[in-house]
C-alpha cells in the first residue's frame, strides 16, 4: 500500500520505489596515507626543480610567448603565490606508530563543513546524521509530521512530501471500523475493503455482517460494540435513538392515525369509513397476513398489512414494561375483526419510530382508500407504487411541517418564560401525539424513510414508486388516480 514505506540500513541497499530510506552514516577520523619523516623538504626541492625545468624548456622551445607585461605579472603572482604555500609549517605529526603516522584532516577534506541539516538549517559536523529525502538531518531533526517526534524507526511513510511515524499515518489515513473501532484490515489482494451503509456516515469491516453484529431494525445502523439498545420481544433490535420517538402500542398510535387521516382529507381523499388501526408484534402480522385471502404484494419483511377479512387478531393494547435494555412485560389481548366494508383492518408492526410508522401507516390507508372507492384489482407495481407515492408525500410533509414549527416553538419559548410549567408538563407526553416537535435525528431519520422509498431496489415497490412518481409529479396526483382507475395503470 502507498501508505506504507520503509527504511533501511545502509546506502548501499536497493529498495522498490514506493519505499523510502535512511541512510544512517557516522563520521569517523580521516587517515592520511603514510609518509616518512623529511618528505617535506623533499617535495619542496622537487616542486622548485619542477618550476625551473618548465621556464628553461619555454623559453627555449618558444612554445609560449609572452606578449605584455599584465601577463608577465600574472605569472609573477602565481609562482609567488606557490611559493607561499610551500613555506606553510608542516601540520604537527602524532608520534611514530607501527603502522605509520595519522594527521588531523585538512580542512578542504572535511565533508562536514559542506553539509547541512535540511531541519534545521545548521552543520551536521561529526556523528551520526540521516540521508533521507534528498537531503541529510541530524537524527532528533527527522520528525513526524503528525506527532512532532524523531522517527528513529526503521519504516516511516510519506504523504504530501512529509514524513510520518507508520502508527501516525495509519491514525491519520487507514479507515477505522465504526462498529468495533478498529482499524479495517486489508483483504488478500492487500487492499482495505469495507462497507457503507448507503444513507448513514458508517463505515465497517466486511465481517460484521456474518459475525451477529445487531442491526436497528428503524434506522438499519450497525450498533457499535459499546452501544446499548432494546431488545424487543420478537427478536428485532431498536436503536435508542429510534427508542426516543418509538410508538409501542395501539393506544399511542391512535393521535398519528387521526394525523394521517387529516392528511388524506386535505388531498381530498377523505375515508369514509372507521377503519380499526391495531398494532401488533411481528409474528402477528405474519399470521394476519398468512390468513388473508386476497392480500396485495408483501414483502420478506412486512410492517404493515390492509386487511379485508374477518379474523382474531392479537394486538398490543398497553405499553410494554422495559427494563434492563428489554422488555419485561408485553401487554396484548385478542381482537375480532367484523366485516363491514371492504377493509376490516389495518395492522402495522409496534416498536417502529413515529415517522417510520406514519409512512407505513399512509401506505396501507391508501390500500384501504383504493378498495374503498371501488378501484378494480390493479397489478401489484401500479397499486404498491402508488401507495408509496403517499407514503412519501405524508413523509414529505412532516419534514417540511417540523422545520417550521421548530422555528415557531423557539421564537416562542424565547418570548414567554411564564408557561414553563405547562411547557414542562407537555413534554412527558408520549411524542407520538406531538405533532412539529422534533429532534435533528428524528428528522434526519425522516430523509432516511424518504431515501429508502426512493432508491428501492424492489421491482415492485422501487419500481413502482418511481413510475408514479412520475406521473404525479407531471400529471397532479387526481387525474393520475383517474387514469388508474380507467386504464389500470399509471399515465
Amino acid at each position: 500500500m502507498g501508505w506504507l514505506t520503509k527504511i533501511f540500513k545502509g546506502s548501499s541497499h536497493k529498495i522498490s520505489e514506493e519505499h523510502y530510506h535512511c541512510d544512517h552514516d557516522l563520521e569517523t577520523t580521516w587517515e592520511a596515507p603514510r609518509a616518512s619523516v623529511g618528505s617535506s623538504d623533499f617535495d619542496r626541492e622537487e616542486v622548485d626543480l619542477a618550476i625551473a625545468i618548465s621556464i628553461a624548456e619555454e623559453d627555449e622551445k618558444g612554445k609560449k610567448v609572452i606578449e605584455n607585461n599584465s601577463q608577465l605579472e600574472e605569472d609573477e603572482q602565481l609562482a609567488k603565490a606557490l611559493q607561499a604555500s610551500l613555506d606553510v609549517e608542516s601540520p604537527p605529526r602524532s608520534p611514530p606508530r607501527e603502522y605509520g603516522s595519522f594527521f588531523a584532516p585538512f580542512p578542504f577534506l572535511d565533508p562536514s563543513r559542506y553539509r547541512k541539516c535540511a531541519g534545521c538549517n545548521s552543520q551536521i559536523g561529526h556523528g551520526k546524521f540521516l540521508s533521507c529525502m534528498g537531503g541529510v538531518w541530524h537524527p532528533e531533526c527527522f520528525r513526524c509530521h503528525a506527532c512532532d517526534q524523531p522517527i528513529s524507526e526503521l519504516e516511516y511513510s510519506m504523504s504530501d512530501n512529509r514524513a510520518y511515524h507508520k502508527s501516525c499515518y495509519m491514525e491519520l489515513n487507514h479507515p477505522k471500523c465504526d462498529v468495533c473501532k478498529n482499524f479495517i484490515p486489508m483483504n488478500g489482494a492487500g487492499l482495505i475493503e469495507y462497507r457503507a451503509h448507503p444513507f448513514w456516515p458508517q463505515k465497517y469491516c466486511p465481517s460484521h455482517e456474518h459475525d451477529g453484529t445487531p442491526r436497528c431494525c428503524s434506522c438499519e445502523k450497525m450498533e457499535p460494540v459499546d452501544a446499548r439498545y432494546l431488545h424487543l420481544e420478537d427478536g428485532r433490535k431498536l436503536c435508542l435513538e429510534c427508542l426516543d420517538s418509538s410508538i409501542m402500542d395501539t393506544h399511542e398510535c391512535q393521535p398519528l392515525y387521526l394525523e394521517i387521516q387529516d392528511f388524506y382529507e386535505g388531498l381530498n381523499m377523505k375515508v369514509e369509513q372507521q377503519v380499526p388501526l391495531l398494532l401488533v408484534e411481528r409474528q402477528a402480522l405474519n399470521e394476519a397476513m398468512e390468513e388473508e385471502k386476497k392480500g396485495h404484494h408483501h414483502v420478506s419483511e412486512t410492517r404493515g398489512l390492509c386487511l379485508s377479512e374477518e379474523q382474531i387478531i392479537t394486538m398490543v393494547s398497553r405499553r410494554p414494561r422495559i427494563g434492563g435494555y428489554r422488555i419485561l412485560d408485553l401487554f396484548t389481548e385478542p381482537y375480532r375483526l367484523v366485516r363491514r366494508c371492504e377493509v376490516t383492518a389495518i395492522l402495522v408492526l409496534y416498536g417502529l419510530p413515529r415517522l417510520l410508522t406514519g409512512s407505513i401507516l399512509a401506505h396501507e390507508m391508501m390500500h384501504a382508500w383504493l378498495r374503498l372507492k371501488g378501484y378494480p384489482t390493479l397489478d401489484p407495481i401500479v397499486e404498491e407504487g402508488i401507495c408509496q407515492v403517499l407514503a412519501h408525500m405524508w413523509l414529505d410533509s412532516e419534514i417540511a411541517g417540523a422545520s417550521g414549527s421548530n422555528v415557531a416553538a423557539t421564537s416562542s419559548s424565547s418570548s414567554s418564560s411564564s408557561s414553563s410549567s405547562s411547557s414542562s408538563s407537555s413534554s412527558s407526553s408520549p411524542p407520538s401525539s406531538k405533532k412539529g416537535q422534533r429532534s435533528q435525528f428524528e428528522r434526519k431519520l425522516g430523509e432516511f424513510f424518504k431515501h429508502q422509498i426512493e432508491t428501492s431496489s424492489s421491482p415492485v415497490y422501487g419500481d413502482g414508486f418511481r413510475e408514479g412518481n412520475e406521473a404525479v409529479v407531471k400529471y397532479d396526483l387526481k387525474r393520475t388516480l383517474d387514469h388508474i382507475r380507467l386504464t389500470g395503470c399509471f399515465p
